[in-house]
């Protein structure tokens, strides 16, 4: 037997009538609080709403929508951000996940798909939440605070997008250990890594190159070639070896970021 479905508050941004038309009747029958909006409001508006999740179709905000719905992606760690459009491009819909994403649906979908999907959403942004209740971490000179959803290092900020957060999360979280890159992907983006899919080592690479500009002393994420990542705070003079591995790191990764099919 399934278990019961909790109520949530959604807000839902389109103007394709018949989508919205269905989807009511189904939020209704679950007994969710939901409003329709036929184009953007402010990012403020969305937070005062204090909803658990939002669906958004591009075309519905015109031609800024790819940068109005970077900007939703990063107004709250726990909100759900799903994406419901016609026709998008594999490219496309890769873009709208790496700007923060949590799903993309294609159109024609079942109300079924599109309610459960806002559910699955829902559950890891409040296990992640859930998560955040620990206190602050520090690594070398790294003070990884989850109560903001960001870093510091010596007070400033780092400036993180929220998927690079929760990136330096989890690796902060499991210091020592070597994950390997498919266990990275299912905790920070939510499902199974795709064949050949290298959003994992792409922000990696962001992330070693912000924590090394703001932090020179110290190599903080590891390579383990064929594995995946360690992360521990060493002494970036501590030997000629992990020098050496860090410039081959890169040059690896790099080579996968600028590879044809592999957005950066």
């Amino acid at each position: 037997m399934s278990a019961p479905r909790v109520p949530l508050r959604v807000a839902v941004i389109d103007t394709d009538s018949g989508f919205i038309r269905v989807l009511s009747n189904r939020m209704d029958s679950a007994g969710w609080q939901y409003r329709t909006l036929a184009s953007a409001v402010p990012a403020e508006e969305l937070v005062a709403m204090k909803i658990n999740a939002v669906l958004l179709d591009p075309d519905a905000v015109g031609e800024g929508g790819w940068e109005y719905l970077e900007k939703v992606c990063g107004l709250l760690p726990d909100l759900g951000v799903l994406v419901a459009a016609n026709g998008a491009t594999v490219s496309q819909r890769v873009r709208g996940l790496r700007m923060g994403a949590d799903d993309w649906i294609s159109k024609p979908c079942h109300p079924e798909e599109v309610i459960a999907r806002i559910e699955s959403v829902v559950r890891r942004r409040r296990r992640h939440s859930s998560e955040q209740e620990s206190g602050p971490m520090v690594v070398g000179e790294i003070e990884i605070r989850p109560d903001q959803f960001q870093a510091f290092i010596s007070g400033q900020s780092l400036d993180l997008t929220r998927r690079e957060f929760e990136l330096l999360q989890l690796l902060g979280q499991n210091e020592g250990r070597v994950l390997d890159r498919e266990a990275i992907y299912q905790k920070v983006w939510g499902y199974a890594m795709a064949h050949g899919d290298r959003s994992v080592d792409v922000f990696i690479r962001k992330l070693r190159t912000k924590l090394e500009k703001r932090s020179p002393g110290y190599t903080y994420i590891h390579t383990h070639f064929g594995v995946g990542y360690r992360f521990a705070a060493e002494s970036s003079m501590s030997t000629a070896e992990a020098v050496a591995e860090v410039g081959s790191d890169r040059a690896t990764e790099s080579a996968g970021a600028e590879a044809p099919g592999v957005p950066v």
